[in-house]
């Protein structure tokens, strides 16, 4: 059921799931796909939640759904905006690690379509990055300290999907090389060729993140998330994760999917130029009709360990088990190691050397 959560003084209307059975918190368990206590070991789906839900005292169940009334945390170091555990009133924030602080709640615009549900747990997650470091000897023992690796933390990205349908025409320089030897001496032909090709594509789901604190080129590298999985938005799927609001409107983000879909465009209307040595686009006219977007959330297990004052961010796809993030090298360990080999091998090479002069 829901229930509110008293923070400090004043009442901050938090979403809690508790179990129907016991009243412990029910927490969303990716692997059943299903809400899961902890304590008494029941387990609801979320049609069987949801009914329970609806005889809780409708007054009490109204506010606590409201997207007005979800309280949000503002890290008063970097200013990540997240939504923490319900049960808490403070917690650390997983961009920087500060401590995190109620700040502002979550208004009804940044109330998502949908959202797809995590299938890897933290555990999962853990075992990924341990598996990521396994056999590299040079790693720093930070990367290897079981404390920073269990502040591994399940976030609700938010991303905007846009959907286009897409027709027009491209032109390329096309270069076709022959060769051939004529007695000393050996004769090069190019022909060049103006090449067009048009068509029309559709495009569903081009994703583009809506968070200015995530880095790009991570969430870019954990894709794809198959959108089959999509569900209709329901705060149940925020029990035990975190989640994030856009800071990135879906004006502001458009053009990051116009370009991904004309790139797409334009390099599958390169696949028919075919019979040419080299293919260079150099004009192009391509029209984009939105059809539709939807603000979502995404699944993602993010970890930030700091290093000799960088911080190093590993993420994994929380639907599909992707894991990027690079591992930086101890530099002590390299020159001792360095060190080692180099005294071995000279020890070799001095015995070698020693007992072939006396023999």
């Amino acid at each position: 059921m829901l229930y509110l959560c008293k923070v400090g003084d004043s009442v901050n209307n938090t979403l809690d799931h508790k179990c129907p059975n016991c009243d412990a918190v029910l927490k969303f368990n990716p692997h059943g796909q299903n809400w899961k206590c902890e304590y008494c070991r029941s387990e609801f789906d979320l049609e069987t939640l949801n009914k329970y839900e609806e005889k809780a005292d409708k007054t009490l169940e109204s506010e606590a759904i409201s997207p007005e009334n979800i309280d949000m945390y503002s890290c008063p170091n970097c200013g990540a905006q997240i939504i923490a555990d319900p049960n808490v009133s403070t917690t650390s924030c997983v961009y920087c690690r500060n401590v995190a602080i109620l700040k502002d709640k979550l208004q009804g615009e940044f109330n998502p379509d949908y959202v797809i549900p995590f299938r890897y747990t933290k555990e999962d997650a853990i075992n990924a990055f341990k598996k990521l470091g396994k056999g590299k000897i040079l790693m720093p023992k930070e990367f290897n300290n079981k404390r920073n690796i269990n502040e591994m933390s399940g976030i609700y990205i938010p991303f905007w999907l846009y959907d286009y349908n897409a027709n027009g025409v491209i032109e390329a320089d096309c270069k076709r090389i022959t060769s051939w030897r004529s007695g000393d001496y050996r004769y090069t032909k190019t022909d060049t060729y103006l090449a067009t090709r048009g068509g029309s594509m559709s495009f569903d789901n081009i994703p583009v993140d809506g968070s200015k604190r995530f880095p790009n080129d991570i969430m870019n590298s954990i894709e794809p998330f198959d959108y089959k999985d999509l569900k209709e938005f329901n705060y149940s799927y925020l029990s035990g994760f975190l989640s994030e609001k856009y800071d990135v409107t879906k004006e502001e983000a458009e053009q990051d999917a116009i370009n991904r879909a004309k790139n797409s465009f334009i390099s599958e209307m390169e696949k028919d130029i075919i019979g040419y040595n080299t293919v260079v686009p150099i004009k192009n006219n391509i029209n984009l009709q939105n059809i539709k977007n939807d603000y979502v959330l995404l699944p993602v297990w993010m970890l930030n360990i700091k290093y000799k004052n960088k911080i190093y961010t590993f993420a994994m796809n929380g639907q599909t088990g992707k894991l990027v993030g690079n591992i930086p090298i101890d530099v002590k360990k390299a020159v001792f190691l360095w060190f080692f080999v180099f005294m071995i091998t000279f020890g070799i090479i001095y015995a070698i050397f020693y007992f072939g002069v006396v023999s």
